[in-house]
């Protein structure tokens, strides 16, 4: 215990700790005005500064996209002899399961049934806003976040793993701050930041999961114990992923993200094949094809004539596109060195294509299978989901199982496969908040791991008990802004580094 305690670097932990801390007392004690504050926040970026966001994540693909297919995309995130540690199979689960998270389960249904209803181009409710709703789910899920995580986790795992820097946010910065950065005030700021809103990222993603886990219990089995019921979820899933982030990546988040891979497909070939299969298959291959057609226009739109927002009746750009470009934003500190940690002897040309492109045709399968059945539910038999048009986003996804064979069985995997996104999510949070607060010590000890789930499970339950769900994602959605530019300079100074230290490029093809 004295071991794991004594790694922990006391500024950066002290600070996190009080700074969430005081964040989501203060959020919890003036709650109807720290949401008013945060959600003013939120809209003044979304609507003043929202294509700041858009331009950021093109800056991205761009940049991603020019190291694969460039001469640096042979180096490897290593030594030139390195190889991976963890097969193909292996590696992609766990990306897959941290990436995505509990929203892959949350949306799969309800993103495709908004759009539908409301869609931002075609007239609700038709066969063209079926496509349209499948299109742009595709999009806020597809190459867009994926590239995202990559430009977070490829320069940590870079100056880790290739230049023997502390796994931590601020090595990246070493291109700036020179070789003793990690013991400058502003490296110390930079993690510290990093884990506050890592940790706030996480709280919001156990408010998602433990309400539709909520929802489906009171669904499918009518079981609730009212008020307790999300907290008594929160307290199982903690004790769970911190079982599961104690033991280590290899004994716990391999296992149950290969556990869940399994369970994923289960679900969707039966979806498949007891749902409308010929009509999946086709929607399904039309609105990939859609998707790719239009990727370039949609990711540089911006509604500038507000024929969208006329059309919907709303901003739909800030409530929908942008609001995911923010989403993820906060996801990639945690996913991202997650990501680095398990990607040890891989190329960058191998991860950034890998990672890229096949997280991507799995979440198109995935959406395309089980969002198109609600789809053709509601084409075929209107109301037959959504009674009166307007979606149930906790339950939409067992309304849509009901109208299938063997309903209750699949719901009850459903719900098996969301509490393991929940805890992969947790566990690859806390498994970086425990590495960047203790020095970037990859085997940072199980009792700093247990702590920090400890702490998440608090925060958790503390906003579900006050309702305060609301002000911690307006809250998550302000830390992004400043933490665009961090990504944008950690890619900066990536560059800077290769430029200056990689120019006797191995081709090594094996």
């Amino acid at each position: 215990m004295k071991d794991s305690f004594g790694k922990i670097d006391k500024p950066i932990f002290c600070g996190a700790v009080l700074v969430t801390l005081a964040l989501s007392i203060i959020s919890i004690m003036f709650s109807d005005r720290a949401s008013v504050f945060y959600s003013s926040i939120f809209n003044y970026l979304s609507n003043t500064l929202g294509v700041t966001f858009i331009w950021f994540t093109i800056f991205t693909i761009i940049f991603c996209l020019f190291i694969a297919l460039s001469k640096y995309g042979n180096i490897r995130l290593g030594a030139d002899t390195d190889r991976p540690v963890y097969s193909n199979f292996s590696w992609l689960s766990m990306i897959f399961a941290a990436g995505m998270g509990i929203g892959l389960v949350f949306w799969s249904v309800a993103e495709p049934l908004n759009h539908f209803f409301t869609s931002p181009t075609a007239q609700s409710g038709t066969p063209e806003a079926a496509i349209v709703s499948l299109k742009y789910t595709f999009f806020h899920w597809g190459i867009h976040p994926w590239t995202l995580y990559i430009a977070v986790a490829l320069p940590m795992g870079y100056f880790h793993f290739r230049h023997k820097k502390p796994m931590l946010i601020s090595s990246c910065f070493s291109a700036f701050l020179g070789e003793r950065s990690s013991s400058e005030g502003l490296s110390r700021c930079i993690d510290t930041f990093t884990i506050i809103l890592t940790l706030v990222g996480i709280a919001t993603s156990f408010g998602l999961g433990c309400l539709q886990i909520e929802s489906g219990l009171k669904y499918v089995f009518n079981f609730s114990l009212g008020p307790i019921t999300p907290i008594l979820i929160i307290v199982f899933c903690a004790a769970l992923f911190t079982l599961s982030a104690s033991v280590g990546i290899n004994r716990g988040m391999k296992f149950i993200s290969n556990a869940n891979t399994a369970v994923m497909f289960i679900v969707m070939f039966f979806v498949l094949l007891t749902g409308p299969t010929l009509s999946l298959i086709k929607m399904t291959t039309e609105s990939v094809g859609v998707y790719f057609s239009d990727f370039v226009r949609m990711s540089f739109f911006t509604d500038a004539e507000g024929t969208v927002a006329a059309h919907t009746g709303f901003n739909w750009i800030g409530g929908w596109t942008i609001y995911y470009w923010v989403w993820w934003t906060t996801w990639t500190p945690f996913v991202g060195g997650f990501m680095a940690q398990i990607s040890k002897g891989r190329t960058l040309r191998e991860f950034i294509l890998s990672v890229m492109l096949i997280p991507m045709i799995l979440s198109c399968v995935w959406f395309g299978i089980l969002g198109g059945t609600a789809l053709q539910a509601e084409l075929t038999v209107p109301g037959s989901i959504v009674p009166g048009g307007a979606v149930d986003t906790n339950s939409s996804i067992f309304a849509m199982l009901s109208t299938l064979p063997m309903s209750q069985f699949i719901s009850v995997l459903v719900m098996i496969s969301l509490t393991i996104f929940f805890l992969t999510s947790a566990d690859a949070g806390v498994q970086v908040v425990s590495v960047m607060s203790s020095r970037g010590q990859e085997n940072s000890g199980k009792a700093l791991k247990v702590l920090w789930g400890v702490i998440l499970a608090l925060l958790a339950v503390m906003f579900a008990v006050t309702g305060g769900l609301s002000t911690v994602q307006s809250l998550s959605f302000v830390f992004s802004f400043p933490f665009m530019i961090v990504i944008c300079l950690m890619l900066i100074g990536l560059f800077r580094f290769l430029t200056k230290h990689e120019q006797g490029l191995a081709c090594d093809k094996n």
